[in-house]
């Protein structure tokens, strides 16, 4: 391996735990919000490993939904923020604000297309079944923000 890929997964280790934790929370926020079940678009993408006739019910917070759901998604974000990373790694202006929050904007939205328009229906995220149009909107806007704000801590400490 390459020191750019070395440093794409540490850059994305940082950037992918932020964008999940925020994209999460806001599912969470959203959940609660409008079906006063914050864990049930989470537990939703649980989906991968327990199906979604299981998955799309489950309404609780538990260990076998709302944790495989969250390392389901994690996992997920971390696989796009290496790929956000790797494509910036030879830029020098995602290292300013305004840039790195265009190119998350850009990783979030192909990864919202991906995600939910070009996956099987078994492998999507799942959460879009749970919320609205709007909130899935903002799931997607907070994972940029996440990924940008990773991305500008990261390239900081590399310095």
């Amino acid at each position: 391996m390459d020191d750019r890929w070395r440093a794409a997964l540490r850059e994305a280790a940082v950037s992918g735990s932020l964008a999940s934790l925020l994209s999460a929370a806001w599912l969470a926020f959203a959940g609660q919000r409008e079906m006063a079940w914050p864990a049930a678009p989470m537990n939703a993408t649980s989906q991968w490993l327990l199906g979604q006739r299981e998955a799309l019910h489950a309404d609780h917070s538990d260990r076998r939904h709302t944790l495989a759901g969250y390392v389901v998604h994690h996992l997920a974000a971390s696989f796009w923020a290496v790929l956000h990373a790797r494509a910036l790694a030879d830029r020098p202006a995602a290292r300013r604000p305004g840039p790195a929050l265009a190119a998350a904007a850009a990783t979030a939205a192909v990864a919202a297309v991906v995600d939910l328009k070009m996956t099987p229906e078994r492998l999507t995220p799942g959460f879009q079944h749970r919320v609205s149009a709007p909130a899935l909107a903002g799931a997607y806007g907070c994972f940029a923000l996440g990924l940008a704000a990773g991305s500008l801590l990261a390239r900081r400490a590399s310095r």
